[in-house]
């Protein structure tokens, strides 16, 4: 990739641009993160991209989850547990209901940006910046905390960098044990029926695992810690780019079989983080972001969304995957419940035909996204399995996997979704709705959903051996 490089970017128009008044900031902030060391290593990354090819195949199953945007603030012991422990919970039902390993990837360390639909907004009569994150500006309503400051680019590096620490630290002390997963406890879940159920997984994986230790088969690492990867929309390519550092020939497993001419070629990782995607405002052809990714060796997502045309689709997996490498390319849909019949069909067949086997991810909240009467920012719990189940029974129905799942989630008990097994109404909302950007899922209401995904995939295996049986 002769023409490619990190700063490539810069000669394709931009959208969702950062524009800076203070030049000198930035450009101090840029040499700054250009000496830190990485995030994450290109070791890690080609681990997951290992983890991703077995998903393309149907192998495995992607949880990936948490804030729609991070703040400085949340990088605290208690916030950073709460969301560890939900992730794990989930997969242990996914592990369960699918038979099939459970690949973490949070929505942590480096998720401070998001695109906005306008560059202002009027608060008060008075017209400023719109909040784009706490790595631009600030969320105070004031011009003054509004306008885009070049020094949270180095706080956002050094927040991702303690969250990090702090993750891996939990898990190398043993927060993952499937020894004890009670002790992951049920935190804010007290509807009866989650209960009962979670509780049935976590008794009949004791149950396991207290045969093996008896038979003296508990040895094995995987049991006592697990990989939780990290992921963020690459937005800010400014900061992208600082981090995004060469490495000779490729790492990790795919090393051992790499062709001789491919041992002192530059590969070019991103190491803010482990995966990236481009969002669905970001994602034209002749664009920036597109520019940005196509040179990047991480695992990258695209959010596909009702106005991406098919033949647009293929375009850009052509684009950012000429090579068609497996595992490379996650396609994260988003169209609505009420909208996902009429786009997933046409998206998957153009797919299928162009012979590219990307990753179909579902994202079943960001187009059920609403505002109540008075103006408060939700989304029913019933728009969001909604989308989730069709997305489900369409892969199936046109012989395609649906690979995994995309939550904004926390394992906070707020109240910004409606619905769900709490009954949570819109004169409930104002009880713990903390959220700056958009509603996420609270704990309750994130392990419905994996109970559901889980009961599909045991439905259909279940389904499948009856069928077997007939023949």
């Amino acid at each position: 990739m002769a023409d490619w490089t990190p700063a490539s970017w810069r000669s394709k128009p931009l959208k969702q641009e950062v524009l800076y008044e203070d030049q000198d900031g930035l450009q101090n902030a840029i040499q700054r993160l250009r000496k830190l060391p990485p995030l994450v290593t290109p070791h890690e990354i080609a681990n997951l991209k290992q983890c991703l090819k077995r998903v393309a195949a149907g192998e495995a199953f992607v949880l990936q989850g948490g804030d729609c945007a991070e703040l400085f603030d949340y990088c605290n012991q208690d916030m950073i547990e709460a969301k560890i422990k939900l992730m794990l919970q989930m997969s242990l039902i996914l592990i369960w209901g699918a038979n099939k390993p459970v690949i973490r990837v949070a929505r942590i360390a480096g998720q401070f940006a998001k695109p906005r639909s306008s560059a202002v907004e009027t608060v008060n009569g008075v017209t400023m910046p719109s909040f784009r994150g706490d790595n631009v500006n600030g969320f105070e309503a004031t011009p003054g905390s509004r306008k885009p400051d070049p020094s949270r680019l180095v706080d956002a590096y050094f927040h991702s960098a303690a969250t990090l620490n702090y993750i891996r630290a939990a898990l190398s002390s043993g927060i993952a044990d499937l020894h004890s997963p009670l002790d992951w406890g049920l935190g804010h879940v007290k509807t009866p029926a989650i209960k009962e159920k979670y509780e049935k997984i976590t008794s009949s994986v004791t149950d396991s695992l207290r045969f093996m230790r008896t038979a003296g088969l508990d040895t094995a690492r995987g049991i006592e810690t697990a990989d939780i990867y990290t992921s963020h929309e690459g937005l800010i390519l400014e900061y992208e780019e600082t981090l995004t550092r060469p490495s000779k020939g490729h790492v990790g497993s795919a090393a051992a079989t790499q062709p001789a001419a491919q041992k002192d070629k530059e590969f070019y990782y991103d190491l803010s983080g482990h995966f990236l995607w481009i969002g669905d405002r970001t994602r034209q052809l002749d664009g920036g972001h597109v520019e940005f990714f196509r040179g990047i060796s991480n695992p990258i997502g695209i959010k596909v969304g009702p106005t991406m045309q098919p033949d647009e689709l293929v375009a850009l997996l052509d684009v950012v995957n000429p090579d068609k490498e497996l595992g490379k390319v996650t396609l994260i849909s988003r169209y609505g419940g009420s909208k996902i019949a009429d786009h997933l069909p046409a998206h998957i067949k153009a797919v299928q035909a162009s012979g590219h086997t990307p990753i179909w991810q579902c994202d079943p909240m960001h187009g059920n996204t609403r505002s109540t009467p008075s103006g408060i920012k939700t989304r029913n719990f019933t728009d969001i399995l909604s989308e989730l189940r069709q997305a489900l029974e369409i892969h199936r129905a046109h012989d395609s996997y649906l690979g995994g799942m995309h939550l904004e989630l926390t394992g906070e008990a707020v109240t910004e979704c409606v619905g769900g097994a709490g009954g949570l109404t819109e004169d409930g909302l104002s009880e713990r709705y903390t959220t700056f950007c958009d509603p996420r899922l609270n704990e309750k209401q994130a392990l419905e959903l994996a109970f559901l995904v889980a009961g599909f995939y045991r439905d259909h295996a279940t389904q499948a051996k009856v069928d077997d049986t007939a023949v």
